[in-house]
């Protein structure tokens, strides 16, 4: 282990591997000043998972202060496409309006919505391996991870299938934003991205009013009960967040999974040899091992102490889930790979109020993909070159995956 490494989210070697600095950040203590960002690292398992519940901490402050009350600067102007887009998403709403939104989309987003479409995922999957069996290989992202998840949100949102190729690089420069220090480049693209996809999802809210369907859009509009009913700016944002949260960590485990998998060759071995009996501990060993959300960050809304430290109101906190599912305090052997793990309580989707509404189906689409991939007469995949990573942290990932049969 290297005991010198730093937190560096803008290094590309700390990205490639942040868990030594992880490891350092947890024996240094439990919350440790970051001035790049000015935030609060929260590295240990108990820290982030007792916090994720905290009411004291909120993904918002609006709920209870303006900008100024809070000390912090109102975003510029020119980022309201964006502020407006993102503020009444699910993730970034606080109680009331969140409890009423998330009871609301409950409602339309149902387990029986999603097991519903467990064939067409398998179909689907089963269709993007067979493409790639049948080229030779290629880029495992491009080919599987990335058009699986983006077909399957578009599915369930009812987006035409003509359409489905805007969704991915909408998400994509949307994204950027959630980075840290993101540049004014990227919030330029960002803006554009929610510009444009605000109004193509309002015109098709519109279609949907003039004709129903059984898709997810339909039923949001008529989810309603005696406490209101989704506002149509809410609507749109929840579509956003659904394809943006769900289908980007999705393709990032997907092939986090696999690059995982190559490296440990003797439990890939194992995994092959027993797909059906290990696929589920597996996919849930494969987001403890190595999570596409590497930092979910809160806002203080009243002092907390974590540790001997004091954190005030107005601080915002970084809570390190890459570190948290590495946390030895939690986890035995963590550094190892163990995909018939049982005890194996990751945050990769979050908790409390915030915990990741579409969890069952990210669940449902990685056993599928991992599945497809693993298939009978479907050859092994073999590593053609080592990947490079993103230059992302926050949401982390491989800018390709070579591969071949």
């Amino acid at each position: 282990m290297n005991e010198g490494a730093v937190f560096d989210p803008w290094s590309r070697e700390f990205v490639a591997d942040p868990y030594p600095a992880y490891a350092r950040l947890r024996r240094e203590g439990r919350a440790h000043w970051f001035e790049p960002t000015g935030q609060w690292l929260i590295p240990h398992y108990d820290d982030v998972s007792s916090l994720l519940r905290d009411r004291r901490l909120g993904r918002t402050y609006l709920h209870r202060f303006t900008h100024e009350e809070f000390g912090r600067t109102p975003p510029p102007a020119a980022h309201d496409a964006f502020t407006v887009l993102n503020g009444n998403g699910l993730l970034d709403l606080e109680d009331p309006h969140h409890a009423r939104v998330r009871r609301l989309v409950a409602k339309a987003f149902t387990p029986r919505m999603v097991e519903q479409l467990a064939p067409t995922v398998r179909r689907m999957a089963a269709e993007l391996v067979a493409g790639l069996h049948a080229a030779g290989g290629g880029d495992l992202v491009a080919a599987v991870a990335e058009p699986l998840p983006v077909a399957v949100i578009a599915e369930l949102l009812g987006v035409p299938e003509s359409d489905r190729g805007l969704l991915r690089p909408w998400s994509s420069a949307i994204c950027g934003m959630f980075e840290l220090n993101p540049s004014e480049d990227a919030a330029r693209a960002a803006v554009q991205a929610c510009v444009e996809f605000d109004l193509y999802l309002r015109e098709l809210i519109e279609e949907r009013r003039r004709e129903p369907d059984t898709d997810l859009i339909s039923a949001l509009i008529a989810a309603h009960d005696e406490d209101g009913r989704l506002s149509e700016q809410e609507m749109v944002s929840t579509c956003v967040l659904l394809l943006n949260a769900g289908h980007e960590a999705t393709v990032n485990t997907t092939a986090n999974g696999w690059w995982t998998l190559f490296r440990h060759p003797e439990q890939l071995a194992a995994l092959r040899a027993d797909p059906a009996g290990m696929l589920s501990t597996a996919v849930e060993e494969l987001m403890r091992f190595d999570t596409p959300l590497q930092m979910f960050e809160r806002w203080v809304l009243d002092d907390i102490e974590v540790g001997d430290t004091k954190i005030p109101r107005g601080s915002e906190v970084a809570l390190l889930f890459g570190s948290a599912n590495r946390d030895p305090a939690r986890f035995a052997r963590p550094d190892e790979l163990d995909l018939v793990r049982t005890d194996n309580p990751h945050i990769t989707f979050g908790a409390g109020i915030h915990y990741c509404l579409g969890a069952p189906l990210a669940r449902l689409e990685l056993s599928a993909s991992f599945g497809a991939l693993l298939a009978d007469g479907v050859p092994p995949l073999r590593l053609v070159a080592e990947p490079e990573w993103q230059e992302g942290y926050v949401i982390r990932g491989l800018r390709e995956l070579l591969v071949e049969f």
